[in-house]
C-alpha cells in the first residue's frame, strides 16, 4: 500500500464503495451510523491524513496508569448561550463525537459576568481531570490571557481581537472570514453596485475584524474607496455585544445620518443583517430593491426570513474535525508551536442581493 493512505484505500480495506467512505470521513449525505463508526474507526487505524493524530486503543489499554486515564475530560467554556441557530451547534455535535471516540468525555461550562470580572474559573469546572479546554465566543481578552496561563491545552474558536495587541498564546481556529467576502465584494462591483458599506462592531471578535478587512482590501484592490459614512462598525458607547433593541437602534441613527444609501451593506454576521433589515423596514427601505444587504454565517433564519440572505457558508462539521486535530494534537504534543488555522466557507446568494 502506498505510504499516503487514500479513501481508495479504506475502501477496498472494508469492501465498501469509495463514496461511502467519503460521506463517512465528510459526514455528508445519509449513511447508518455503524457504518460510519466502522469507515471512522477503519480511517484512524490506517492513518488517513485528517485522522493521523489519533490512535486506535489496543489489548490492555484498560491497565494505563490512573494519572493517564484521570484526565480524558475536554472542557467547554462559553459565554453564551449555543443555540440550534449557532453555527456552533453543529461543530459541537461533531467535536463531540469524535473525542468520545477516542475515550474522551465533554464537558459544558457557561461563563457567568461575575466570575469573568473576577477571573475565577467555573465552579463546575475539574482541572484535575481536565486534558484540554476549547473556548467558543469567550471575547473578553483579560479571561482569556488568564486561561492561557492555567498550562492546559488550549484551544479558541473565534478569540479576542489582536490587531493592536499580541495574539494569545494558545491554538486559534476560525472559519475562512476573507475571501469570500472579498468574491461578494468583486461581484457586486462587476454587477454596478461600486458603492459598498459595512456593518458590525469590528472590536467585538476577530472574526468581525477579520470580516471588515476582507471588505477593505477588496474595495482597496479594486481602486474603490470605503466612505466612512457607510462603515457602521461600532457600537453603544459601554455596550459590549452587538444585538438587541439598543444595538437595532444605533444602526438606525447611523443610517439616518447617511446623505444616500450605499448600493450594498455587508453584515459581520446573519444576525445583524437581520437587524438591519428591522431597521430598514422601519424606515420604509426596501431589500433589494433600494439596497442590497449580505450577511454571514447562514443561520437557518437566513434560509426563511423574507427577503432570503445572500450569506456566507461556515462548514461546522469540518470546523468540529478541525478542533479536534488541533486539541489533541495538543495534548499529544505540548510543545508544538501554536496554530492558526483557517476553514473554507461557502458563499451563498439568496433574494436579498436579488438573486
Amino acid at each position: 500500500m502506498a505510504d499516503r493512505v487514500t479513501i481508495q484505500d479504506i475502501a477496498d480495506e472494508l469492501g465498501v464503495s469509495r463514496n461511502t467512505v467519503s460521506k463517512a470521513i465528510n459526514n455528508t449525505g445519509i449513511l447508518a451510523e455503524a457504518t460510519r463508526e466502522k469507515v471512522l474507526k477503519k480511517a484512524i487505524e490506517m492513518g488517513y491524513k485528517q485522522f493521523s493524530y489519533m490512535s486506535i486503543p489496543g489489548p490492555g489499554a484498560d491497565a494505563a496508569p490512573a494519572s493517564q486515564t484521570a484526565r480524558k475530560e475536554i472542557a467547554l467554556f462559553t459565554s453564551r448561550f449555543i443555540g440550534s441557530s449557532h453555527f456552533a451547534s453543529t461543530m459541537l455535535d461533531r467535536f463531540q463525537r469524535e473525542l468520545s471516540m477516542q475515550g474522551y468525555s465533554f464537558t459544558m461550562h457557561r461563563l457567568q459576568d461575575h466570575e469573568a470580572a473576577a477571573l475565577r474559573l467555573p465552579a463546575s469546572y475539574d482541572k484535575d481531570r481536565t486534558a484540554g479546554i476549547v473556548c467558543i465566543e469567550m471575547f473578553d481578552r483579560d479571561y482569556c490571557s488568564m486561561l492561557t496561563s492555567l498550562g492546559t491545552p488550549l484551544l479558541f474558536v473565534d478569540s479576542p481581537v489582536y490587531a493592536r495587541t499580541e495574539p494569545l498564546k494558545a491554538d486559534h481556529l476560525y472559519m475562512d472570514n476573507q475571501s469570500n467576502i472579498q468574491s461578494l465584494v468583486r461581484e457586486m462591483i462587476r454587477r454596478g453596485k461600486k458603492r459598498i458599506g459595512f456593518i458590525g462592531d469590528i472590536s467585538y471578535c476577530q472574526s468581525f475584524f477579520e470580516r471588515f478587512m476582507g471588505y477593505q482590501n477588496a474595495m482597496y484592490l479594486s481602486g474603490l474607496e470605503c466612505p466612512a459614512q457607510y462603515l457602521i462598525t461600532g457600537n453603544r458607547d459601554g455596550a459590549r455585544t452587538p444585538g438587541f433593541e439598543a444595538y437595532r437602534d444605533y444602526i438606525s441613527e447611523k443610517i439616518r445620518q447617511m446623505d444616500r444609501l450605499p448600493d450594498v451593506f455587508l453584515c459581520a454576521n446573519d444576525f445583524i443583517a437581520m437587524d438591519t433589515l428591522m431597521v430598514f423596514r422601519k424606515l420604509g427601505i426596501s431589500v433589494p430593491r433600494d439596497v442590497y444587504l449580505c450577511g454571514f454565517d447562514d443561520a437557518p433564519e437566513s434560509r426563511v426570513i423574507a427577503p432570503s440572505l445572500t450569506t456566507v457558508h461556515i462548514h461546522s462539521q469540518i470546523m468540529g474535525s478541525s478542533a479536534v486535530q488541533l486539541l489533541l494534537s495538543r495534548i499529544q504534543e505540548p510543545s508544538l508551536n501554536f496554530r492558526t488555522v483557517h476553514t473554507e466557507t461557502s458563499l451563498i446568494y439568496r433574494e436579498s442581493t436579488g438573486d
